[in-house]
């Protein structure tokens, strides 16, 4: 199979990539990034793309899965609208490109909580991202709904706090759904579903993908 990914640079989208290099099933990766990633393979292909104008580059979308994780933080962002372009416009075009493509399978990294009609930000957006992909009308489409996420080395000093607030609650049996999950683990639930399962939309809750592997 020939899998096309975007967000591969990121923490979760790390993993995916390195997942899917190791994986027999996969002949060819292709990356789109916005500058060159370090990760080198026979099989890894990429392409340096400007999101902004995705469209310029529909003839690299082409393969049997799409893969996205792309994401930012309204931190980093700098504003509410960078975001929104970010993590719902760079996502739905790469997910209409790939569609108009022939591509069948869409895998979408999502959120815990992502609501359409929520009164938070960030929630809505994720709920209105996945909405629009849906009615895309992918023969499958796997969306994947993580809680907090573990990653490696992170300098983010909430993450690192909440984890461990989230970790003593857990060991006490409280919050279990919002037990936080290691970008592994949510990479490797992103492939095993792609590859497996039937047609139709298949949503994956934080639980499911911290102990259904």
């Amino acid at each position: 199979m020939k899998a096309i990914v975007i967000g591969g640079s990121g923490a979760t989208g790390k993993y995916l990539v390195r997942r899917l290099l190791a994986d027999e099933r996969f002949e060819e990766i292709v990356l789109l990034l916005r500058k060159p990633s370090a990760e080198t393979h026979p099989k890894l292909k990429q392409v340096i793309v400007d999101f902004d104008k995705l469209h310029e580059y529909a003839e690299q979308i082409n393969g049997d899965v799409a893969f996205s994780c792309l994401g930012t933080t309204l931190k980093d962002a700098g504003s509410k609208e960078a975001q929104w372009k970010v993590d719902y416009d760079y996502q739905y075009n790469f997910a209409k490109i790939a569609r108009q493509n022939g591509i069948t399978t869409f895998v979408l990294m999502s959120a815990q909580n992502a609501d359409a009609k929520s009164a938070i930000f960030y929630s809505r957006m994720k709920g209105e991202l996945e909405q629009a992909i849906e009615l895309l009308g992918f023969e499958k489409l796997v969306i994947v709904q993580p809680g907090l996420l573990l990653r490696p080395d992170t300098d983010r000093f909430v993450e690192k706090i909440s984890a461990k607030i989230l970790s003593v609650f857990n060991k006490m049996g409280l919050l279990k759904q919002y037990v936080p999950t290691h970008v592994d683990r949510v990479a490797a639930a992103m492939i095993q579903h792609a590859v497996s399962g039937t047609s139709g939309i298949r949503r994956m809750k934080n639980n499911e993908i911290k102990n259904n592997l």
